[in-house]
């Protein structure tokens, strides 16, 4: 599997503090990656400088197929996202990379299948067309019947099911999973990690989530161990 998105020699601080002390990681295509970290590791951080969230003090990130500033397509097919304008990373972020966050952050006003339709529309997509993209994902993620509910309607692993099905619904290139499990029970997060990662993996997506637990971490392909801002140990699993 070919490399989509890679940062190279990343720093980051905060006044006296190193987030990040040139962190390098390269992401595959259908790869799923776990960060895994004490509390002040650079975890959280690293995600967020992939994501083009935060940009480094140092360092560069890549994604594969990005047009420079200027139009012009850089080398190899290859852009910097560190280096672009607000208005471009917005865009990217909305058009390339999902996110899926440890408490959702669904709109409680909107139908389950309008959540999920939200970035589409956002995007100039019309209503209906969203609305019947949006509905592809249900099936897959054990959620038929649930479209019309509001999240107040839903359970914890069905919110959380919703909101990996609105990530996805922009077909992109990464996915960024912030603690994705982390609100939720034992069961119902090995339930959740389990469609995660294999939905992801199925739809030719990436992933990338940052997380505190090992059996989450564990259905992933690699997991990078942060500590003091550099990358202390990686493990690589065969997943099935």
């Amino acid at each position: 599997m070919s490399t989509v998105l890679a940062g190279y020699g990343l720093v980051k601080k905060y006044g006296s503090t190193t987030a990040l002390a040139g962190v390098d990681v390269e992401v595959r295509e259908r790869d799923s990656l776990a960060i895994m970290g004490p509390s002040g590791s650079g975890k959280s951080t690293l995600l967020h400088t992939l994501a083009g969230i935060i940009r480094p003090d140092g360092g560069q990130v890549l994604l594969r197929g990005e047009r420079s500033e200027m139009g012009v397509p850089p080398a190899e097919g290859w852009g910097r996202i560190d280096r672009l304008g607000e208005n471009r990373l917005s865009a990217l972020r909305r058009k390339r990379f999902g996110f899926v966050f440890q408490f959702g952050q669904l709109l409680p006003e909107l139908p389950a299948e309008e959540n999920v339709a939200l970035p589409l529309m956002l995007e100039g997509v019309p209503r209906g067309k969203a609305v019947e993209r949006a509905r592809r994902w249900f099936a897959p993620l054990g959620l038929e019947g649930l479209e019309g509910r509001r999240p107040g309607q839903l359970s914890g692993g069905q919110a959380q099911r919703v909101a990996i099905a609105r990530a996805l619904a922009v077909e992109p290139d990464v996915v960024f999973a912030d603690e994705p499990t982390g609100a939720l029970d034992q069961n119902t997060s090995a339930e959740v990690i389990r469609l995660l990662t294999s939905v992801t993996r199925a739809s030719g997506a990436a992933l990338v989530m940052v997380t505190h637990d090992a059996d989450v971490a564990a259905h992933c392909d690699r997991v990078l161990h942060v500590r003091d801002g550099r990358i202390s140990n990686y493990s690589q699993y065969t997943v099935a």
